[in-house]
């Protein structure tokens, strides 16, 4: 499908990043009203577990290593 683009230390903190958004939006007290966050952590961690950023395409960017 696509070729690989996100490196290991990259994919890692995309899935830290998505989680941390998350549970966030999952933990956060009532009197806090951004939900919202959680639909954005959705993404970091899409991109994280497929290794694959559909951001770095236009600019030629990868961060893992060159097979």
């Amino acid at each position: 499908m696509f070729s690989s683009n996100v490196g290991g230390v990259d994919r890692i903190a995309r899935i830290l990043v998505g989680i941390a958004l998350i549970a966030f939006a999952l933990f956060a007290p009532a009197t806090i009203t951004w939900s919202w966050v959680g639909w954005i952590g959705v993404v970091p961690l899409l991109t994280g577990a497929l290794g694959w950023c559909p951001a770095y395409m236009p600019f030629g960017i990868k961060t893992c290593r060159v097979k």
